[in-house]
C-alpha cells in the first residue's frame, strides 16, 4: 500500500449561471447554479506521517497554514476518523488565482479529503466526505461530488448535469473580490425566479445560448470596473460572464482554435488562458 499521492489535481470550476433566488433566516443566500469542471488545476502532494502532525510543507502567498482550507480539511477528516495518530505532509502548488470565483481553495480542500481518505484508509463514503466538506465551505461538496452538477440550496443540493464538451477562455482581470462585499451589497437582487434542471438547455445549445445569468455580476462590476471591462471585451466573441462572485470572466467556444484566436487578441494588461470542459473530477475514482 502506498503512503504518498503526488500531483493530485484540484480542478477549477465555472458557474455557467448563478441565480440568487432568496435568503434564509440565518442570512445564507439561496442559490441555483450549474457547476462546470475545467481542466486547469492546482496540484497537491500528500505523504503520510506517523506522528499525528498535519504539516503544509511550503508557503502559499497570502494564506497562513493555520487558516488554509487544506490544513483544516485534513484535521477535520482526522477528527472524524477518530484516529488521532494520523498525520500528513502536504505540498500545495497554486495555479488558480485567489478571489477569482474559480473555487480554488474549495477544490484544494476537496482534493485533500479525497486523497487523505484514500491514504489513511478511513473508509468515508462520498456522502460522508461531502458532509464534512460543507463545514469548510458551500462549494466544497461539489468538488467531492465527482461530476458536473446542477446545484440548489446554499450550493450543497447537487444533481448530475451533462454539459457541453467545449473550450473556455478565462480572463483574470487582476482584482481580488472579497465574497462578503458582493453578498452584503444592497444592490444585490435576491428574487430571481427559480428554474428547473429541465429548463437548462441540452449540452450543445448551452455553448451558444448562455443560459441564465450571474446575479452577482452587476454588483461586482459596480465595485470593480476591471471586471466590467473584461466582460465587455470578451463579449465581442460570444456570451461572456463572470464566474462565482468574481473576478474571473469566461466565454465558451466549440473548438480549441477559436479560444486560441481570442487569446491572441487579448490585451496584455490581463492574464488569460484556455481550459477544456471536463465531465468528471479526475480523482472521483478514489472513493
Amino acid at each position: 500500500m502506498t503512503d504518498t499521492l503526488l500531483d493530485c489535481p484540484a480542478p477549477a470550476k465555472l458557474n455557467l449561471f448563478l441565480h440568487v433566488t432568496g435568503r434564509r433566516a440565518d442570512g445564507y443566500h439561496l442559490l441555483q447554479t450549474a457547476f462546470q469542471l475545467i481542466d486547469r488545476s492546482d496540484s497537491l502532494d500528500f505523504s503520510q506521517r506517523d506522528d499525528g502532525q498535519i504539516v503544509r510543507t511550503n508557503e502559499v502567498a497570502g494564506v497562513p497554514a493555520e487558516s488554509d482550507l487544506v490544513v483544516r480539511a485534513a484535521r477535520l477528516l482526522r477528527e472524524a476518523s477518530g484516529q488521532a495518530a494520523l498525520g500528513a505532509s502536504i505540498t500545495v502548488r497554486k495555479r488558480l488565482p485567489m478571489g477569482g470565483g474559480l473555487g480554488g481553495g474549495s477544490s484544494d480542500a476537496a482534493t485533500t479529503l479525497l486523497a487523505l481518505n484514500h491514504l489513511w484508509q478511513t473508509g468515508m463514503t462520498r456522502a460522508q466526505l461531502m458532509a464534512l466538506g460543507l463545514q469548510l465551505g458551500a462549494d466544497v461538496p461539489f468538488f467531492l461530488f465527482g461530476q458536473n452538477a446542477f446545484a440548489e440550496g446554499v450550493g450543497e443540493a447537487l444533481r448530475p448535469l451533462k454539459t457541453a464538451n467545449c473550450w473556455f477562455v478565462v480572463i483574470e482581470p487582476g482584482v481580488l473580490v472579497p465574497t462578503p462585499i458582493i453578498f452584503s451589497s444592497p444592490l444585490l437582487t435576491r428574487d430571481t425566479n427559480v428554474v428547473r434542471i429541465t429548463d437548462f438547455p441540452d449540452a450543445q445549445k448551452q455553448v451558444a445560448s448562455g443560459f441564465g445569468k450571474n446575479d452577482l455580476e452587476m454588483v461586482a462590476k459596480r465595485h470593480f470596473p476591471q471586471i466590467a471591462e473584461a466582460i465587455e471585451w470578451l463579449g465581442n466573441f460570444g456570451k461572456s460572464r463572470m464566474t462565482g462572485s468574481g473576478a474571473c470572466v469566461f466565454c465558451a467556444f466549440e473548438h480549441e482554435h477559436q479560444a486560441d484566436e481570442v487569446l491572441q487578441q487579448m490585451p496584455s494588461r490581463w492574464i488569460g488562458w484556455k481550459a477544456k470542459a471536463m465531465q468528471e473530477h479526475p480523482l472521483a475514482h478514489l472513493v
